[in-house]
Parts: C-alpha cells; structure tokens; sequence
C-alpha cells in the first residue's frame, strides 16, 4: 500500500516508521528544508514540496496512493491537503490530524476527511478508558458515515454479564469488533460470553451511542420486586 503523508515532524516520521514495518510504501511530504531527514527514516521516499500545492501533488504522483495522512501541526494546512487529496485526486483514505480540539467539527468529509485523529481528545479518552467501567468513552471518530470507535468496560453488575454474543439484540448502525479480556484480544463470535471486565470494542453511530451504553450498564434489579 502507497501511503502519503504531509508533515514530516516527529509526528510524521513517527507514523512512516511504523507504516514501514508493516511493509507499506511511503513517501513524506515538506515544505521545510530542516524537517527534511533522510537519515531518521531512510526506507521511506521524501519530498521537499509544499502539500498545498497542486503542482506539488502532482510531482508526489497522488494519484496512486491508497492512503493521504495530513500530520502537519497546522489544522489549517491539514484541511486543504484532505481536501485536495480527495476531491483532485481521488485517494480512497484521507487521514487527518486534528491539533486544536475546537476545530475538530470541521474535519469531516465535506472537507475529504475519512478520519480525523485529534490527539488530545484521544488522550483524554485514554485516560477515562483507563479509569471507567460501565461507561462509554469515545476514542476515534469516523467522518465518513458519523460512525465512531467506542469502548466500554462490562461492570460486575451489567445485566449482559454471561450472555452470549449472538443472544445479545444490539442497537442498529452498531457492530461489536473486538473483545480484550484480560491479555487476550478476541474476534467475537455468536457463542462467546460477555464476561465482567472485558473491554469491549465497538463501532458504531453517534446515535447510537446513548442507547448501546443503557443496554451494556444496565443494573440487574436485585431487590426481588
């Protein structure tokens, strides 16, 4: 997979490292002689280009990338790369880095935005993902579609402890994805159980997310009425 990516700070160069262990082709993109480095991620192409650019796009060959991600520490720069890369040339996934959380509403598709990463509100997230049970946390947002990655961690007293996957009458636009039960990470099926203190993985629609979170908190009625 070609991937692009504008903004060759340590942001960038770090996301190229790990692109590139994973096998994939990259090319960095900057405006700035001194961010050139070569040196820091040899394997991967660098362009000393401004991503702005139509005509710098054209010499980094858009077109053929199956992946754009705008990792420059200006949103503004961000949005006309997704923008560009999307509606110009036609690139199938437009990842962009959001740095200021008041203009994450902005990142979305009318913009070619796919998926918009903003690190602040993903370390916050963290952070209550870290201390929460029975509370849904937020932890990446979908442009395309309104869809959103959410965790939940099941509490001992949810009325969903012990049952089956596949019994479970989930919300619509919802879909469970991963199951982290201690350090083991599960693909669900139909005959796995819903196990106190699992983590559970979810995409789902913003709309959703309210009623998937009643459904998983719920406390069983203990009182015998």
């Amino acid at each position: 997979m070609r991937v692009a990516i504008a903004g060759a700070g340590a942001v960038g160069r770090s996301i190229a490292g790990e692109l590139l262990e994973n096998g994939h082709e990259i090319l960095l993109i900057d405006k700035a002689p001194t961010a050139i480095s070569v040196e820091r991620v040899p394997q991967a192409e660098w362009l000393l280009a401004d991503a702005c650019e139509i005509t710098s796009l054209d010499e980094a060959a858009l077109q053929r990338c199956n992946v754009v991600i705008a990792a420059t520490g200006d949103d503004k720069v961000n949005l006309v790369v997704s923008l560009l890369a999307k509606t110009e040339y036609g690139v199938p996934r437009v990842v962009a880095r959001v740095n200021n959380p008041k203009n994450e509403w902005l990142f979305n598709e009318s913009w070619g935005v796919d998926v918009a990463v903003s690190t602040p509100r993903l370390m916050s997230a963290l952070v209550e993902e870290a201390v929460s049970v029975g509370d849904l946390v937020r932890l990446l947002r979908f442009s395309h579609g309104d869809a959103n990655l959410v965790e939940l961690t099941l509490p001992e007293e949810s009325a969903l402890a012990g049952t089956q996957v596949g019994d479970v009458e989930w919300p619509e636009d919802t879909s469970l994805v991963t199951i982290i039960r201690g350090t083991r990470v599960l693909t669900p099926t139909r005959e796995d159980s819903l196990e106190p203190g699992d983590e559970l993985l979810f995409v789902a629609a913003q709309a959703r997310e309210e009623q998937l979170e009643d459904l998983l908190s719920v406390r069983k009625d203990t009182t015998g009425s």
